[in-house]
């Protein structure tokens, strides 16, 4: 098994400038229902995911090419793309940041949001967990 260490840029003021350069390109492209969530706690893949949703497929493969346009005129390179033949779901990795393009049907099905955004799932302590074993055995 051959792993690669991902290349880390030198921190902070990089990270924000590239998260700007992606957000203006999605708001350029009219990309509907942007997405930033700081995962940095959550996986080491990457420290954000930017999740954003375009009308069709050809929408979803113009916004995810301008990204990459616009990222690489402010010199971030990516580290590679998927998807982009279907145009369904794209992907941009772009070494901090990774962009999920979708289209509406494909983000309601894998509700990525619900996954990553810890803020919105928040864990139960063991005392909060309702007893459902108790119950089992009870006939009525």
């Amino acid at each position: 098994m051959i792993s690669r260490t991902r290349p880390r840029r030198s921190g902070e003021p990089e990270r924000v400038l590239l998260q700007e350069v992606i957000t203006t390109a999605l708001d350029d492209m009219k990309a509907v229902n942007v997405k930033v969530l700081d995962v940095r706690g959550l996986t080491d893949i990457a420290d954000t995911m930017v999740i954003a949703s375009g009308n069709s497929d050809r929408h979803v493969r113009s916004i995810a090419e301008r990204v990459l346009e616009k990222a690489k005129a402010a010199g971030f390179r990516a580290l590679g793309t998927e998807g982009e033949r279907d145009g369904e779901w794209v992907l941009v990795d772009l070494q901090d940041i990774v962009l999920h393009v979708m289209l509406p049907r494909v983000r309601e099905f894998y509700g990525l949001e619900r996954l990553w955004d810890h803020a919105e799932a928040p864990v139960l302590a063991a005392a909060q967990v309702p007893p459902t074993t108790a119950r089992r055995g009870r006939r009525r």
